[in-house]
């Protein structure tokens, strides 16, 4: 009993293997917009930023007080207080913090729990001195 095989033709479309497509080019002449810039932004001054934001929301009473605001960002209340504490620094000092150079690689150059010390203390002063000496000794260490 011999059986002849049966074929069985089903067309198929061709997928093509192609890469995929690039965005076709600006004939108008305009050029492309320029990429955005290399780095991050340190930790220190998006929590800064963060920290007047929230200290803002408080003041103008669209948030109740510090113990809502830890309950709607789900995070503790001593969590809200290291933030929050960061307005605490002499206006200048919050400029430079927000102003730090990008970090391109690597660690951010002034850790939180540094500069929350120079927070803790009152005296804006002593303040700028213990800011000083944070970024003197951040040099030395790039240095060596």
């Amino acid at each position: 009993m011999n059986v002849a095989p049966r074929i069985v033709a089903c067309p198929f479309p061709p997928r093509s293997r192609r890469r995929a497509r690039r965005p076709p080019r600006r004939s108008d002449g305009v050029a492309p917009p320029a990429p955005g810039p290399l780095g991050r932004v340190p930790r220190v001054a998006r929590l800064l930023a963060l920290a007047l934001r929230l200290e803002q929301l408080v003041q103008t009473g669209v948030i109740a007080n510090y113990a809502e605001l830890a309950r709607l960002g789900h995070v503790s209340r001593a969590r809200i207080t290291q933030i929050v504490n960061l307005c605490l620094l002499a206006p200048d000092l919050q400029e430079a913090v927000l102003f730090l150079p990008l970090t391109v690689r690597g660690r951010d150059p002034i850790p939180l729990r540094q500069l929350q010390r120079v927070a803790a203390e009152l005296d804006w002063m002593q303040q700028r001195r213990l800011w000083q000496a944070l970024l003197a000794e951040r040099g030395r260490e790039r240095s060596v």
